[in-house]
């Protein structure tokens, strides 16, 4: 069985016989998985109205629990400020999440789920993993995990060297 990145493979080294494409064989393929599962219209997220980066928003306030700054936020979803305004505000109008200044210094602003925000998580995250587990269901447990293993590997190498540039 093969998969669109092996003819891309083929492809490279009939263009360009010397080339080491040996890095396209992992990165291209996570990219190209990152991009099938983004493209994924059904499951609970849509069927919510939102998108994976909303998503993670709202998990990490579940998880940090209320207080949390942008700055912290923007961190823990590995995006830009600017994409956490914009997610926040979004969240805002939404009635999920909420923003209060901080009392010592008005500039600070801390955000927390609302009671709404709170209850759509708690109900949606079991049908979101249960959803990306029928996505996986293909694989074997055993792969599963050594996937999973091999990926986490992977992104200690690439935090250690390209973590400073998220965020």
């Amino acid at each position: 069985m093969e998969d669109v990145v092996a003819e891309v493979i083929r492809q490279w080294r009939a263009v360009h016989p010397g080339l080491d494409t040996a890095p396209l064989e992992v990165i291209g393929r996570i990219t190209r998985c990152a991009a099938l599962l983004q493209q994924a219209e059904e499951g609970p997220l849509s069927r919510e109205g939102l998108v994976r980066a909303e998503f993670d928003v709202l998990t990490a306030l579940r998880r940090l629990g209320p207080g949390v700054t942008p700055t912290r936020l923007a961190r823990e979803t590995f995006s830009s400020g600017a994409a956490v305004t914009k997610r926040v505000r979004r969240l805002q109008e939404r009635g999920l999440v909420e923003r209060r200044p901080d009392e010592r210094d008005r500039r600070v602003q801390h955000l927390a789920l609302t009671e709404d925000g709170q209850a759509l998580i708690d109900r949606i995250m079991p049908e979101q993993v249960g959803y990306e587990s029928a996505l996986l269901s293909g694989l074997p447990e055993k792969r599963r995990e050594e996937l999973a293993g091999a990926l986490a590997e992977l992104l200690v190498v690439l935090e250690g060297r390209l973590g400073g540039l998220i965020g």
